[in-house]
C-alpha cells in the first residue's frame, strides 16, 4: 500500500506541475550586457591608409579610465570602410564579444555621435533589416575639422523607434553595453 501511495503521489504532482506550464508562465531568454573592456574600430580609406581608434578600460566599468588612442587623422571628403570589434580582456582568456553581438545583432545596434565631422552609415543589418553596426562607412567632412566622436553600444534597443535605423541614438532605450568618446581630427 505505502508503495502504491508513492507512485499516486509522484503522478499527482506531475499532473500538476504539467498543466502550471504553459506559454504564458515561460520566461523570456535573458540576454545580459556584456563586459567589454576594449573596442577597436579600424577604418580603411579608399586611398588605402589605415586609422585605427581604440579604447583600453583595464577594469571594464570600475573607477579607471580608459586610455584612448587615435592612430593618424583622417582625410577631407575621404570615404572609409570600418569595422568595429568589441573585447573582454578582463576575462581569462580573453573574449572576442564581437561574435556574440553579431549572433544577437537582433539585440544590439552601435550609434555613431558626432557633429560636423562627416557621415557615417551602416553596412550590416539583421534578420528584420535594421541596423547593427558592425561594418560600417563614414565620409569625413569636406573640410578640415576638429571634434569628438561618441560610440555607443546598446543592448536590446528600440530598433523601431523613430530615427533610431537612420543611427540616432534618442528613441533607441535598451541599456548601455559600451561608450567610448575619440577625439577625430579631419584634415
Amino acid at each position: 500500500m505505502k508503495h502504491k501511495f508513492g507512485k499516486l503521489v509522484l503522478a499527482s504532482g506531475l499532473l500538476f506541475s504539467l498543466q502550471a506550464c504553459n506559454n504564458d508562465d515561460v520566461p523570456d531568454v535573458v540576454i545580459e550586457n556584456e563586459i567589454i573592456s576594449r573596442v577597436t574600430l579600424t577604418l580603411t580609406g579608399t586611398e588605402g591608409d589605415i586609422v585605427t581608434l581604440n579604447s583600453v578600460d583595464p577594469d571594464g566599468d570600475g573607477p579607471l579610465a580608459p586610455t584612448v588612442t587615435v592612430s593618424g587623422d583622417f582625410n577631407v571628403g575621404e570615404t572609409y570602410n570600418g569595422t568595429i570589434e568589441f573585447w573582454n580582456d578582463i576575462a581569462d582568456p580573453h573574449e572576442d564579444n564581437t561574435e556574440e553581438i553579431r549572433e544577437e545583432k537582433e539585440h544590439h545596434q552601435i550609434f555613431f555621435q558626432q557633429s560636423g565631422l562627416g557621415k557615417f552609415s551602416y553596412s550590416d543589418v539583421d534578420a528584420n533589416n535594421l541596423p547593427v553596426g558592425l561594418s560600417y562607412k563614414f565620409v569625413a567632412a569636406s573640410s578640415p575639422a576638429k571634434g569628438n566622436l561618441t560610440v555607443t553600444l546598446i543592448h536590446k534597443p528600440n530598433k523601431t523607434g523613430e530615427n533610431v535605423s537612420n543611427g540616432d541614438i534618442t528613441n533607441a532605450a535598451g541599456s548601455t553595453d559600451a561608450q567610448v568618446t575619440f577625439p577625430i581630427v579631419i584634415k
